[in-house]
């Protein structure tokens, strides 16, 4: 009798493959998928068929008028079904082919697509923090039940029984990132026990949304097989824990050349004048986070400063000794879309000039 694993297992004929379609709910932060069978290989995403969902069932449409739409937008190899199957990230939109209001994507690809925008090759690179839960009481994984565990300090890249929980799901995330064709450039244990973080990029542009959607759709479907809640709460613990955010990695064709700290420079103090606009687009709950404790800057204050962790942005020394490079916005919280944190930076630095 055939095990359930040796079904799953099942090599399929290379002549259908299942593509798994993802888009994001109406919470913002909900990621929902559904698969369907296609004829042979896919190569480019302009030859995947436009689909459609229940808009009432996620919170994105009416009852009395509940289709909608999901454009293909970026595929990836499927770590889960492997093969020639693809995850396929979408967005979202009216029958009549309008963005929903909830299709942020779209919005920031027009940003990107701005000539403005694309002649500086926006690079990024987002460093995501998240917690992981045991999932019958809801209270991070390593800690006691209705406990605590000894202070923050050997948690950070921790290595041991008593310092790094979660560590499987963490190297699997990683492989099947990297096997997906996602950007992943490392992770790491973080600085609250049952914490840990990854980063994705340099990616270029919209692309940085899009692997970093994806590698959070890996990331649930792991914590989902281990039977683990994974959350993108930015305070997730009260009391004296570090929050969880997602720093965010800038720098553009201009920063990266000769006289870039400069152009870094001019951006930062943009960014400074749209301070609350920024704040009010990077996350839900990130003034439980951002306190001006835990390395983080008061989420009433802008402040850079050259490695400093606790400055709204921060400078490497890197950067400063060689004049040129990036700069890292570390307001963003764990749960923000990185459709908006990433074209509000570039819309704010190369499109949008102060009022003298």
């Amino acid at each position: 009798m055939s095990l359930l694993t040796d079904l799953l297992n099942l090599d399929l004929d290379e002549k259908e493959i299942i593509a798994e379609y993802i888009w994001i709910g109406g919470s913002g932060m909900d990621i929902r998928s559904k698969a369907r069978t296609l004829p042979g290989p896919v190569k480019h995403v302009k030859d995947l068929p436009n689909w459609n969902f229940d808009g009432s069932s996620t919170g994105q449409a009416p009852g009395q008028d509940s289709e909608v739409i999901i454009y293909p937008q970026a595929i990836f190899k499927d770590p889960f079904r492997r093969g020639h199957n693809i995850l396929v990230i979408c967005d979202t939109y009216t029958p009549a082919g309008e963005p929903i209001p909830t299709n942020k994507r779209f919005e920031a690809a027009k940003i990107f697509s701005e000539k403005k925008v694309a002649d500086e090759e926006p690079w990024f690179g987002i460093e995501q923090e998240y917690t992981l839960l045991q999932k019958d009481v809801k209270w991070p994984l390593g800690w006691p039940i209705n406990g605590y565990p000894g202070p923050q300090g050997p948690y950070y890249c921790g290595t041991g029984a008593d310092k790094a929980w979660g560590r499987d799901i963490v190297n699997a995330h990683y492989k099947a990132c990297i096997y997906a064709g996602i950007k992943i450039s490392g992770i790491n244990g973080e600085v609250m026990p049952g914490q840990w973080e990854f980063q994705v990029g340099p990616c270029v542009g919209i692309s940085s949304g899009d692997q970093l959607w994806a590698a959070r759709y890996i990331l649930e479907r792991i914590t989902e097989i281990a039977g683990v809640v994974v959350t993108f709460d930015p305070k997730p613990i009260q009391g004296d824990w570090n929050g969880a955010g997602a720093h965010t990695n800038y720098s553009t064709k201009s920063m990266r050349e000769e006289g870039g700290f400069e152009i870094i420079k001019k951006a930062i103090e943009k960014l400074g004048l749209r301070h609350k606009e920024h704040i009010a687009a990077y996350g839900e709950g990130n003034e439980r986070r951002l306190t001006g404790r835990h390395e983080t800057a008061d989420i009433h204050t802008f402040s850079w400063g050259v490695a400093n962790r606790g400055a709204s942005i921060r400078v490497g020394r890197d950067t400063e000794r060689e004049g040129k490079g990036y700069f890292e916005d570390r307001r963003p919280a764990s749960n923000m879309d990185p459709y908006i944190v990433t074209s509000l930076i570039a819309k704010t630095t190369l499109l949008w000039e102060p009022s003298k």
